[in-house]
Order: C-alpha cells, then sequence, then structure tokens
C-alpha cells in the first residue's frame, strides 16, 4: 500500500472514531457496554469490536449511498443493536429460543433500561436481524443501513475473513516462535 493510499485510510479511521465520540461517547464509555468486550460474537470477533465495526460500516454505507440521515441516531442504535448482555453461546445463560430471534429484544430491553432511545434508535435494534425475524421489517433508512452493515460484518466475522484480536494474538505468536525455533 502506497504512503498516500496509508495516509488516506487513516484519516478515514480517525475520522470515524471521532464521530463514534462526538455520538456516542457516553454508550462507549459505560460499565454495560464495556462487559461487551468479553463475549464473542461471530468467529472470534467480541460484541463490543463487532457493534463498533457495525456503527463505522454504517456510516461509511450512509456516506456511499448519499443517504440523509440522522448519523448521531444511527451510529447510537449500531453500537446498542447487539446489546443483549450475556454469553449467547452458553444455553444456561442466555433466553430460551434462538438467539438470532431472540436476542433483538433483549437488546431493545436492556438499552431502554440504561440509556434514552429514540423511536429511530429502537426500530434499529428491533430491526437489525431482518429478514430472519420477518415481522420486523426495518422502518427508517437508519435501521436499513445498519442491517444491511450488520450482515456486511457479520458475514466477514463468520467466513474468519476478519479475525479477532485475541485469534490473531495467538497466530503472530506461533509465528514468531516458528522462527526463532
Amino acid at each position: 500500500m502506497t504512503p498516500a493510499r496509508l495516509n488516506k485510510e487513516y484519516s478515514k479511521h480517525r475520522e470515524l472514531h471521532k464521530k463514534l465520540d462526538e455520538y456516542a461517547s457516553d454508550i462507549l464509555s459505560s460499565e454495560s457496554f464495556q462487559s461487551t468486550r468479553v463475549h464473542v460474537q461471530h468467529g472470534s470477533i467480541p460484541v463490543h469490536r463487532h457493534c463498533i465495526d457495525v456503527a463505522k460500516q454504517s456510516l461509511t454505507l450512509s456516506h456511499i449511498l448519499h443517504a440523509r440521515v440522522n448519523e448521531r441516531e444511527m451510529t447510537r442504535g449500531a453500537l446498542l443493536h447487539d446489546y443483549f448482555l450475556y454469553d449467547w453461546h452458553n444455553k444456561e445463560a442466555r433466553p430460551k429460543g434462538l438467539h438470532g430471534y431472540t436476542h433483538p429484544d433483549s437488546a431493545l430491553r436492556n438499552a431502554q433500561r440504561d440509556f434514552d432511545l429514540s423511536d429511530i434508535e429502537k426500530d434499529i435494534i428491533r430491526s437489525h436481524m431482518w429478514p430472519l425475524t420477518l415481522r420486523r421489517i426495518p422502518q427508517c433508512k437508519e435501521a436499513w443501513i445498519v442491517t444491511l452493515a450488520d450482515k456486511y460484518c457479520s458475514t466477514l466475522e463468520t467466513l474468519k475473513l476478519k479475525r479477532g484480536a485475541a485469534q490473531q494474538y495467538i497466530e503472530n505468536r506461533r509465528r514468531n516462535q516458528s522462527v526463532q525455533g
């Protein structure tokens, strides 16, 4: 990658993080949102990172589409879309039923308990699993964009095209040990 391309990518990354801080510093710094670091979402990606990636991808997608959206509400909804606060891999820890169908309700309940939500934010959280949850069709542009961004990020994570920090650390250690040994 050329230095100019690297600089452009770094600037884009920095701008996205600036928007996350501007729109949702209360969510990002909350103890309960921080607790999402310990639960794995897809592959080896923690829920915390997945939600941040979905928020950044939603902002990027809205710009690509030239969509007139409320960036603040879209970002906040994206961060909270998987705010279910349990290890979904543990059958005893999660609610009854299939996680894919039930977690939007858990996320919405938790988000309403911990934050003041707008109608757009509620729609994003409630409908992000469409079309799996057929009756919950997104009702606003922001919810459609987050739903698409979530599908994109989830696909990369599930197919291991995007690896979690833990997996990368282990692979780098193995690589370094084989070079040294």
